[in-house]
């Protein structure tokens, strides 16, 4: 997964709210194209929080479809252990390769009830687990040794940013075991995490602008900082900074992009919401620039 960006395809939803499977097919078969190092539906970026178990399973199906073992395809699951099961059942079904074990509902928990969930759901699924820290979810490096002796348990994703953490988590892990930079537009601090021992990352990037994903990608990866930090300056950065006016713009946003690039992805369900028309003018002329940056155009 390290060899290519992470896709995380947009759930697409017509006008009224219903799920489009064919605009999602358009979607993700687009992105698949694309060549990335994996494709993860029903994630975050995917608004696993909003689908029910029949949509899930069509978008889970759908990838898969479209991925016809071109690439791996980790889907998304969540909430408590029990609910997360359902999910894993689905996904499992329809094909998947590997489950993203999303943070759980609600509650905070120790790190004995953090472990102990990982190991209910993995007792319960014969996909390969990829665990999320991120919000109220937060593994010790001796917690890590223990999940990583969970059968198929096989990586971490991390959204926490903590790099101090993070390569203490590194250290105590096994041979092989995979990790992830999961932070919000990860490009950001790509560099940093490789140098902790984590180069893959997620791209929301790539969901409307694999141009610039790619981009970004092989510069970091031939180690040109100046194309590296050009891109960040005038592309990334402002990206961020346009994402924290609004709760939920990490999605809303993103999706925005995608539809300004003629996608079929649909508007956001609530509790999000989608961008102003002042955010939109913004966006549109950021990413304008930013596929100038790469050679391409909106």
């Amino acid at each position: 997964m390290a060899r290519g960006v992470l896709s995380f395809p947009l759930t697409s939803f017509h006008a009224d709210g219903t799920l489009d499977p064919d605009g999602f097919r358009t979607h993700v078969a687009a992105q698949i194209a694309t060549a990335p190092g994996a494709v993860f539906p029903a994630c975050g970026t995917g608004e696993f929080f909003s689908l029910d178990e029949d949509e899930y399973r069509t978008v889970v199906t759908v990838a898969v479809e479209e991925a016809a073992g071109r690439v791996p395809v980790v889907a998304g699951v969540g909430y408590g252990w029990a609910q997360a099961a359902r999910f894993a059942r689905i996904a499992e079904e329809a094909g998947a390769d590997a489950l993203l074990v999303l943070p759980h509902y609600l509650v905070a928990a120790p790190q004995d009830g953090l472990v102990a969930h990982l190991a209910q759901l993995a007792a319960r699924t014969r996909l390969p687990l990829i665990a999320y820290q991120r919000g109220q979810v937060t593994y010790t490096a001796a917690s890590l040794k223990r999940i990583a002796q969970i059968p198929g348990v096989i990586g971490l994703k991390d959204g926490h940013s903590d790099l101090d953490r993070l390569q203490r988590l590194t250290l105590a892990a096994p041979a092989g075991f995979l990790f992830f930079n999961g932070a919000a537009t990860a490009e950001i601090q790509a560099r940093a995490y490789a140098t902790v021992g984590v180069p893959a990352y997620s791209s929301a990037v790539h969901a409307f602008a694999p141009e610039i994903a790619h981009a970004f990608f092989t510069a970091l990866n031939a180690a040109d900082h100046c194309r590296v930090d050009t891109l960040l300056r005038d592309f990334y950065v402002p990206l961020v900074e346009l994402r924290d006016r609004v709760p939920g713009y990490a999605v809303s946003l993103v999706k925005a992009a995608a539809r300004l690039r003629g996608r079929p992805v649909g508007p956001v369900r609530a509790p999000l919401t989608d961008p102003s028309d002042a955010d939109l003018t913004d966006l549109t002329a950021l990413l304008t620039a930013g596929l100038a940056l790469v050679g391409a155009d909106l």
